[in-house]
């Protein structure tokens, strides 16, 4: 290992890396840009500024289980980058630009993005394992975790060559805000706290791996102490796959049966008109011809459409599932209600009188 200079160790201030210009950290700017941009893209295409649905974030990639375990593994980096409002987002950036700064100067760019996506993977990986229930989860705030975690790290390890003061003001301040934040994920709703705990183990950890002496452009400390740290890394992350659930359904389930929900409603939308077209424009037809009609134009595409219903495979889990059930139904009743019009026109020649009062079905909702 290279020889440490403690000279130089001396003359370097963390406090005039924390105000480092935008010129010295571009990895900082970068994703600051990235989520902003991000941000906006899914503010406009959503009409949403200030709280968007799940169905937006879902959209453009955040963590959400029967999805990602569905094969979407890589929602887990996608995640770090969707926001759901504009407070969460001007939060998130203002927390990583403050501590983004100095953490880009202390281990250079390559070691803070892989510090900083790691991260943020681990802590959506470790919601995807705790939480039971499917929930749609994102933000940046795992990946500013693991920041902190790796920071206390570093300091920890480097803080005989940082000023006394400096050092107790950073290394608490960071422990301090930390607990702070993590405590308040007890008590405010919609804070993912399994992830910024998640966030924080592993930025400690990967500090570790990745850490550098100070002064040096490129050393690193050997022996034994980082082959542990990598082991214990590794095992963490083995236990955290293991100790995923099976999700409840497979989010593909969900795609399919409101494709099928959306087919049939454009399909009730047309075989209704055309059964009303049927009674109102005759046009020289006979009773038996119209009841010939009703049979075969509309009690038969409700039978088909009941068909097409029927077939789509959900689980009992899949949110829409109560609506294909109900629709179900209703088709069933709809191709009734056409063959009893057809039959009473046959035998009573009184066409006018036989249409039965049109529900309008459900339509599905968001999981």
């Amino acid at each position: 290992m290279t020889p440490r200079d403690p000279s130089v160790a001396a003359t370097l201030s963390l406090h005039e890396w924390m105000r480092s210009p935008v010129r010295q950290v571009p990895v900082i700017t970068m994703l600051i840009v990235c989520n902003v941009l991000l941000f906006l893209v899914m503010a406009w295409s959503g009409r949403a500024l200030w709280h968007m649905t799940p169905g937006v974030p879902m959209q453009w990639g955040a963590n959400f289980g029967p999805a990602t375990q569905s094969g979407e593994w890589w929602r887990l980096l996608s995640a770090v980058f969707v926001h759901f409002s504009l407070i969460h987002i001007v939060v998130n950036m203002w927390a990583l630009w403050d501590v983004g700064r100095l953490m880009e100067r202390v281990l250079g760019r390559w070691r803070f993005v892989v510090l900083y996506l790691g991260a943020g993977v681990v802590g959506n990986l470790v919601s995807l394992a705790m939480h039971g229930q499917p929930r749609v989860s994102g933000g940046a705030s795992g990946a500013i975790f693991g920041l902190y975690g790796a920071l206390l790290v570093f300091l920890w390890r480097e803080r005989r060559s940082i000023d006394p003061f400096e050092f107790r003001w950073l290394f608490v301040g960071a422990l301090v805000f930390s607990a702070l934040m993590l405590l308040l994920g007890f008590f405010l709703p919609g804070i993912d706290n399994a992830a910024h705990g998640g966030g924080l183990l592993a930025g400690g950890l990967l500090g570790g791996l990745l850490r550098r002496p100070l002064g040096l452009p490129d050393g690193g400390y050997a022996g034994p102490s980082r082959r542990w740290t990598a082991a214990l890394a590794l095992a963490v992350i083995v236990t955290l796959l293991a100790g995923i659930s099976p999700p409840p359904y497979r989010y593909e389930e969900e795609l399919e049966t409101r494709a099928a929900i959306q087919r049939f409603l454009r399909e009730d939308q047309a075989i209704s008109a055309r059964w009303g077209a049927l009674l109102t424009d005759r046009r020289g037809m006979s009773f038996d011809q119209l009841a010939d009609a009703l049979h075969s134009e509309v009690a038969a595409s409700y039978e088909r459409s009941f068909n097409e219903l029927a077939a789509v495979q959900a689980s009992p889990a899949v949110p829409s599932r109560p609506t294909l059930l109900k629709l179900q139904a209703y088709a069933v009743t709809r191709k009734e209600a056409a063959l009893q019009a057809a039959q009473e026109l046959r035998s009573r020649g009184a066409g006018h009188a036989l249409v039965p009062q049109r529900k309008a079905p459900m339509t599905s909702g968001n999981p």
